[in-house]
Parts: C-alpha cells; sequence; structure tokens
C-alpha cells in the first residue's frame, strides 16, 4: 500500500464499493479502507444444511443504475427476478389478508369507509403540508385516517425502515409524498404530475419495474463482484483512527487529507486527494471530529434500529398454508413480536432443499428494540410460535438461522433533513470530504448504487477540472 492515493474511501458497504469501482473504472486511483474483517456491511448471505440464508436484506428493487453495474461487473445474466403479481399479505385481525396492488385497493376490506372518503377529498380537494417537520403517523391520520394507518401504513413503514412513524419525517424518509402535495395541494395529482415529469426525462427510454430480486447465490453476488473487481486495492481489517486537512478552504483544486490508520501492522498514515466516507455516522462523526466537532454532534444523533433476523426451515408437509406470495407484515396493534414474515422460497429458487420451505422473520426495530437481546434459541421459539398458527405450521422448525443487527436500519426521524442540511454546510468548507451511505438519501441497496455512482461522477469531474 502505497502512501498516497487519488481517491480514499472509507467503508466497504455496498455505497463504499459501488463509489470505489466507479472511480476506479474512471480512472481515478482508488484506496478502500474497511474495519471489519469483510467487506459487505449488512448484505451477507450465507449456505448451510442445503438452505441459502440472507442474513440482511432478503432482496432489491431494480433500477437503472443497479441493472448497469450489474450488466457491467458480468453478472446481470445471475439475477432472478420475483413474480411481481405475487400477492402480499398483511395480518388482520388474526388472519393473512391480500393487498391488493393498484385501484383495486380501494375496495379492499383493509380500507374503511372514512379512509376511500378521505382518497377522494385528496383527488378532488386541497391541502397543504405544516411547515414544520411532520411524522408519517401524524401525515396519515391528517390526510386518510388513524386506519390507514393501523393496517397499512404502519406495517409498510415496518417493512422499510423497521422503524416508528410516530417519528419518522415523512419529508426525509418519503420526500415524493411530500412534494406531491406541496406542488399541487394534493397527493394523487401531485404523484401523477411528479411521474409524468420524471417520464418525460426519461425520453424514449422505457423505465424498469421496481420488481423485487436477488442474485442465483445470494445478494452478495453483487457485493463479492465488486470486491473481486477492486482487488489488492480493497483492504479490510483497517480503521481510519484520524484526519487532518491539509488543504482548508475553498480555493483548493487537489484537496489533501492526512489520515491516521490503525492496523495489524500498527498504526499507518497515508494521504488523499479526495476522501469519502462511506462508513457507520457513528465513526465517521468520531474521526471528523477533529476537523469541526460539530460533525460528530450531528453524525452521532442518527439513530439507527435494531434488527433480528429469523429463518427457519420447514418440511412442506407440515405447512398448511400455500405459501403462495412475498410474504406478511404485521401491525404493532397485532401484539405479537415479529414484523413480518419473507417466504423466500416461494418468491426465488434454490433458498431451500427439495421438500422444504424457507422463511425469515424479522423482530426489533424501533418499536421493540430489547427483544434483539434475547438468544437465537429464545428468538426461534418465539417467531415459531408466533407464524405457526397464521401458515397452519403442525411441526417444529428443522433447520434455524439467527442473525442479529444491532445497527441495521437508520432512522430518519423528525429533524433529519435540517440534520442533513447542517452535514451539507459543513462539508463545504472542506473541498474534497464526501459522504456516502443508507443514511443520507434512502436505506435501499439500489437508492445506495444510485447515489454512489453520482457522486464517484461528482469526484471524477473535480480532478478534470
Amino acid at each position: 500500500m502505497s502512501t498516497q492515493v487519488q481517491a480514499l474511501v472509507v467503508g466497504a458497504g455496498i455505497s463504499g464499493l459501488t463509489t470505489a469501482y466507479a472511480l476506479q473504472k474512471s480512472g481515478v486511483s482508488t484506496f478502500v479502507f474497511e474495519a471489519a474483517s469483510r467487506p459487505g456491511g449488512v448484505i451477507q448471505s450465507i449456505q448451510r444444511e442445503g438452505f441459502l440464508i440472507e442474513c440482511g436484506p432478503q432482496s432489491f428493487s431494480g433500477n437503472p443504475s443497479l441493472t448497469a453495474i450489474c450488466q457491467d461487473l458480468g453478472i446481470l445474466d445471475q439475477r432472478l427476478l420475483a413474480d411481481p403479481k405475487a400477492p402480499r399479505y398483511v395480518l388482520i385481525d388474526g388472519k393473512l389478508q391480500n393487498v391488493p396492488m393498484g385501484p383495486g385497493i380501494l375496495f379492499s376490506p383493509l380500507m374503511s369507509g372514512g379512509t376511500r372518503f378521505a382518497i377522494l377529498r385528496d383527488l378532488f380537494g386541497t391541502s397543504h403540508p405544516p411547515q414544520l417537520d411532520e411524522s408519517i403517523a401524524g401525515f396519515i391520520r391528517r390526510k386518510f385516517s388513524a386506519t390507514l394507518l393501523e393496517r397499512l401504513a404502519g406495517p409498510f413503514v415496518s417493512g422499510i425502515y423497521a422503524g416508528d412513524p410516530e417519528k419518522l419525517s415523512l419529508r426525509a424518509a418519503f420526500p415524493f409524498l411530500h412534494e406531491a402535495e406541496t406542488s399541487k395541494g394534493s397527493i394523487l395529482r401531485g404523484a401523477f404530475a411528479l411521474l409524468k415529469a420524471k417520464k418525460a426525462q426519461g425520453g424514449d427510454t422505457p423505465p424498469e419495474k421496481p420488481t423485487l430480486q436477488t442474485f442465483r447465490d445470494g445478494n452478495d453476488t453483487l457485493l463479492r463482484a465488486l470486491a473481486k473487481n477492486l482487488g489488492d486495492r480493497l483492504f479490510c481489517d483497517i480503521e481510519v483512527i484520524a484526519i487532518e486537512s491539509l488543504d482548508p478552504g475553498h480555493e483548493a483544486k487537489a484537496p489533501r487529507f492526512h489520515i491516521a490508520l490503525k492496523t495489524p501492522r500498527g498504526e499507518e498514515r497515508i494521504e488523499a486527494e479526495r476522501l469519502v466516507l462511506a462508513n457507520s455516522p457513528i465513526a465517521a462523526g468520531r474521526v471528523l471530529s477533529g476537523l469541526n466537532p460539530a460533525f460528530n454532534t450531528e453524525l452521532s444523533a442518527i439513530e439507527y434500529a435494531a434488527v433480528g433476523v429469523v429463518s427457519l426451515g420447514y418440511r412442506n408437509s407440515d405447512i398448511g398454508h400455500s405459501l403462495a406470495g412475498f410474504g406478511f407484515l404485521i401491525p404493532r396493534s397485532s401484539g405479537l413480536n415479529a414484523l413480518g414474515s419473507v417466504w423466500n422460497s416461494s418468491l426465488f429458487p434454490g433458498r431451500a432443499p427439495e421438500g422444504y420451505a424457507l422463511l425469515t422473520s424479522f423482530v426489533g426495530g424501533a418499536t421493540n428494540p430489547t427483544i434483539v437481546q434475547k438468544s437465537p434459541e429464545e428468538l426461534v421459539s418465539l417467531v415459531h410460535r408466533e407464524i405457526a398458527p397464521l401458515l397452519s405450521i403442525r411441526n417444529q422448525p428443522v433447520f434455524s438461522n439467527v442473525t442479529i443487527w444491532p445497527r441495521a436500519l437508520p432512522q430518519y426521524n423528525l429533524g433529519h433533513v435540517a440534520r442533513l442540511a447542517t452535514l451539507e454546510r459543513l462539508r463545504a468548507n472542506f473541498p474534497g470530504l464526501h459522504l456516502a451511505g443508507n443514511y443520507l438519501n434512502g436505506p435501499a441497496i439500489g437508492t445506495c448504487v444510485e447515489h454512489a455512482l453520482k457522486l464517484a461522477d461528482e469526484i471524477r469531474i473535480s480532478f478534470a477540472n
């Protein structure tokens, strides 16, 4: 490892690896440092006893950026697409209710009469969002109904953020909805207008449908391909412990950073012209505090939800339910600990041995953080006990795997937009410094890839200028 590099990326999750890959491909010499012993962050696929387990995200939604990078890496042919018509369920009054996609949801028993009227009122009426940051729960109750919050919006939020809708910020977590109401005074009319404008910007290129997908050998196929491409420019077990800016000020054309490292060989140092922190906000804030303590104040205030991922294998003959679909979400009002369940072996082939099914459930989140402190055995028993009656499961699981992520998902809570604006103002004082990660533009894998590619392009242009 040399003592100087054009670009240094700290953190080898999906954001860091993608940024480094795009930079290196564009001709910018790049190193990646990862404090853990393996790259990938929460994306991890393992095979045990014939089961293919996703220890983190179970699948991802596609977008053009993600498709392009898979094509470039030569792994697009390994991609598996879920059936977009497969039903999704939500637990209502002890039974799994199908959630229709599209306009059909208006006629679903999930919708109360008051909710239907509120939707019509939004379509033909006019409303304005409050000036102050509004929670998702406040937004749903204001615009629609408490029933919609309990039955659909709340479980949906749990599925994406494992968050508390009373704390999550609408304009941070779902900016599209806030923008729709702001622009047209109506969620529905605003959404139609925004989608029409986005389609017009795409020209003749048909938009890619965000179908759930994975790879034949698991989600970390993408991470392995990125890491393989980076080769000896990816270093694990290296922790950044301090950063010093050598060229402060806005006019510096080639800013340089002096970085202190903790490595297996002891403390080392390296200089970089561009620096991308794609590690956790807590780690980023700690090493940036030497530049300005306000970095640490803002970054350490970003909360994360702890999540337990409980994968259970059953004999098909022991399950009474057809398992035809994606899985189901569970409202908090149900009194159950599980947030929901994904039917992996129904979505994608090769997830379980012949004659067996693989189901992955989630516990914890912002509304029940202490549950992940239970032992793996206790969590297996708890999840089985809760899902067995719902799916008519007659016997104990024959296989289990439990993974606990103490910091699984960032919480875009009230004040998050303002916090990001403050971070951007702080960052602007140090040309060449950049932030990346799932706490910025959305936690989805595709969103992280999209943002990482844009960031890499911005850095490439800065060198060209």
